[in-house]
């Protein structure tokens, strides 16, 4: 269960922004995703990792009413930790698309972890580019009636508090239409203590959808703008898991 982004000492490697491949090299991901719905491996790695996330962090989730059983949905959580994918997601029946760095696909990448997360239907975006194929790929899963997971902050945060957000949730949300579902998760800046035997509670808590009027054409500040008002929702959720 270790998280690969940590040295021996559980201290937080440095991340590589940028994927110095040519953007060609996520074409075949892109197409994957775009035609092919989540396969066996979402489920299996749900089986194998739940047991884990209940028993060991014992999750808690509340406002699972807020989450559309079906539908175009966006799950907008924060993030700490490489295991929140886990977490926001065990308590749902439905299976989220995450939009992940492009580092754990394609050539040149571990094969098995490349072929985990194309299976389970996540999709690449070349963080430090402007990366239009990552929400070419988003529309295509939510016009398919999908739910596509980003993470607010476009990455995690390593100071163990909120972060600001970046504009791709506005952007995504504002060329869709789709709702939007506000999500905070709570403990898991803590998960790094695993290796002590500190296995911090961790509670989920998913805000009432929000909706925008369709922007094609939206500029950056208004894509930020947006981006801002659902991280908002977040950091007030978050609040009140910590109260």
């Amino acid at each position: 269960m270790a998280d690969p982004a940590q040295g021996g000492s559980g201290e937080l490697r440095p991340q590589a922004y940028r994927d110095e491949r040519p953007a060609e090299a996520m074409d075949a991901v892109h197409e994957y995703a775009r035609t092919h719905e989540p396969g066996w491996t979402y489920p299996a790695v749900r089986v194998v990792m739940g047991p884990p996330a209940l028993l060991l962090y014992r999750v808690r989730a509340c406002g699972l009413e807020n989450v559309p059983a079906g539908g175009p949905m966006i799950l907008a959580p924060n993030h700490f930790s490489n295991f929140d994918h886990f977490f926001v997601g065990v308590r749902l029946r439905r299976e989220i698309r995450f939009m992940a760095k492009s580092q754990l696909f394609g050539p040149g990448r571990n094969r098995a972890l490349d072929y985990l997360f194309r299976n389970a239907g996540h999709f690449p975006v070349r963080r430090g580019y402007d990366d239009q194929e990552a929400f070419v790929t988003a529309a295509s899963i939510l016009e398919r009636g999908g739910c596509v997971g980003i993470y607010a902050e476009g990455g995690r945060s390593r100071s163990g508090e909120l972060g600001e957000p970046r504009r791709g949730v506005g952007r995504i949300a504002l060329e869709s239409g789709a709702p939007v579902v506000p999500a905070a998760i709570h403990g898991s800046a803590e998960v790094r203590g695993w290796r002590s035997g500190r296995f911090p509670r961790i509670s989920v808590a998913y805000g009432e959808p929000l909706t925008f009027p369709v922007e094609l054409d939206a500029s950056r500040d208004r894509q930020q703008q947006v981006a801002e008002e659902i991280f908002d929702r977040v950091r007030a959720l978050y609040g009140e898991l910590g109260a």
